[in-house]
């Protein structure tokens, strides 16, 4: 007899349809499993044989061929499991090979029959519901992520017997549960903003960075409050979307970093990769691809401690994802393309000791050392880093005293409301992108445009820094952001006046060519 189950396997975040085509006859026990799988796969047949055991199902007498269907196709993983023993089950008359048709099956057995939870659950039967599937069957622990599939009827199991009852009409199995609610996520943080003292432009410049989405470096010696600025960013982002939390924990569950009780991401992420981390553990690899930190900070947080610690080649390959907001990772056989839209803060020092600048602290370095240590910043690189800020020492007299400073509640209804400015511009038809800093060079022409007091002082700034022509573009974009919490009106003369006092290495570069021995200080 001949049975068929479905089941589907991800490339990237992109779920194809996988036929598992089985035929049993009479004959010296073998199980054969074809179809271009893998190792983990095909020791699928040592766990599948012993959970059908344990439901009383022998195949001691039996030939077993299964098929993997397109053969092309690389199959690894052990989500096959399932699908592969109800199968077999069906070869073999043990369920009705008719229940087999419009369901999908995910989940990996152990070897009492136990259905286990797999990666990828919610991407693949997005992936089903695309392709007019009706109904999936999923291990119990990915029930709560799977819930949140629209139009799709989800079913979980914790064992192989159960399965096989149901579709025998013997029971039923329990669904996935009611679509999983987005709850806005504004509950008060064990961190705020409040807590940093003095630090204003950099707290002005994370303000406009969460208003336009734009990326951030910080520079300034140890202890000025770089990373305690960054953890701090989430807290006055604004809560996710639905859209967004279903790329979030789509990207997340393909990791295998969703916890087995979490429905949708509730919080923007906040990754913060060690400066030890490789290429592809920023932006994606292995076999088969997993998305990299780049991507798992998508609709969130990357922050970068110690940007130029980092090695060459890891930096560089940011620059894609930076541009475009996607990786797309190519290997001899397979393609695969992730979201990768973060939130990048970088914290770098000013020099190798880090006290280059400090006025009460005598730094060690030459000017040729604190060159060449800025230098493994590459300029297209730093062009992609829409505001550059200083963090000066801190005074002593912000530390000792007992008032706080602005609460992230406070600074996070002015970014959202800049954000709500955005989001009208784009429902308009004014812009194409969600944020400012996504704008493309035609909407920066219709919505960034400054007025001739603002188009002189960006000339003067062109000039005199040399602004390369997409350090010119972002500088219209954050003077767009600046004039949408200023109100949402149009750009002026301060909005570009702030925007260029944020481009601090420009400045730093052309202060250099003009004097090569001149030390900043910051101003």
């Amino acid at each position: 007899m001949q049975a068929t189950a479905l089941t589907f396997i991800l490339v990237g975040l992109d779920a194809s349809p996988v036929r598992v085509e089985v035929d049993s006859g009479r004959g010296p026990a073998s199980f054969q499993l074809v179809g271009l799988a893998e190792a983990s796969v095909r020791e699928s047949r040592v766990r599948v044989r012993s959970a059908l055991s344990q439901i009383g199902v022998a195949l001691d007498e039996h030939v077993i061929t299964v098929n993997l269907a397109p053969a092309d196709l690389r199959k690894s993983g052990g989500a096959f499991d399932l699908a592969i023993a109800m199968a077999v089950l069906g070869a073999l008359g043990k369920v009705p090979g008719e229940a087999l048709r419009g369901l999908a099956f995910l989940g990996e057995l152990s070897l009492t029959g136990a259905i286990r939870p797999v990666r990828g659950v919610l991407p693949a039967l997005r992936g089903a519901a695309a392709r007019g599937l009706g109904r999936a069957v999923v291990p119990r622990h990915n029930g709560a992520e799977a819930a949140s599939v629209p139009g799709l009827e989800v079913l979980v199991a914790e064992h192989l017997g159960d399965v096989v009852s149901a579709l025998a009409g013997e029971g039923d199995l329990p669904s996935a549960g009611p679509r999983p609610s987005l709850a806005p996520n504004l509950a008060e943080a064990a961190v705020d903003l409040a807590e940093v003292r003095g630090q204003h432009v950099a707290r002005r410049a994370l303000e406009i960075a969460a208003a336009g989405g734009h990326n951030l470096l910080m520079m300034g010696p140890p202890g000025a409050g770089k990373t305690m600025l960054a953890r701090r960013l989430p807290t006055i982002l604004p809560p996710l979307s639905y859209d967004e939390a279903l790329e979030v924990t789509a990207i997340h569950s393909v990791a295998g970093l969703l916890p087995s009780d979490r429905g949708l991401a509730q919080a923007r992420p906040f990754r913060a990769p060690h400066h030890t981390v490789s290429p592809a553990g920023l932006v994606g690899g292995g076999d088969p691809i997993r998305p990299g930190e780049v991507s798992l900070a998508h609709h969130g947080c990357l922050f970068l401690d110690e940007l130029l610690e980092f090695k060459r080649s890891a930096l560089e390959v940011l620059r894609q994802p930076l541009e475009d907001g996607l990786v797309t990772i190519c290997r001899a056989q397979s393609r695969v393309t992730f979201p990768a839209r973060p939130l990048v803060v970088a914290a770098v020092n000013p020099c190798p000791c880090g006290l280059f600048g400090d006025e009460k602290r005598r730094c060690a370095c030459t000017p040729e050392r604190v060159r060449g240590y800025r230098a493994r910043l590459s300029g297209p690189l730093l062009d992609r880093l829409d505001l550059q800020v200083p963090l000066p020492p801190v005074d002593v007299s912000h530390l000792a005293g007992k008032e706080r400073g602005e609460a992230s509640a406070e600074v996070r209804r002015r970014v959202i409301a800049a954000r709500a400015i955005q989001t009208a511009r784009r429902e308009a038809g004014e812009a194409s992108a969600p944020t400012n800093a996504e704008l493309g060079p035609r909407d920066v022409e219709r919505v960034a445009a400054p007025d001739a007091a603002g188009r002189a002082i960006l000339g003067q700034a062109v000039e005199r820094l040399g602004l390369s022509a997409r350090a010119y573009g972002k500088v219209l974009r954050v003077a767009r952001t600046i004039a949408d919490l200023d109100g949402g009106g149009a750009v002026r003369a301060n909005h570009v006046a702030e925007a260029i006092q944020a481009r601090l290495l420009d400045r730093d570069g052309a202060a250099a060519r003009r004097s090569p021995t001149r030390k900043n200080d910051f101003s």
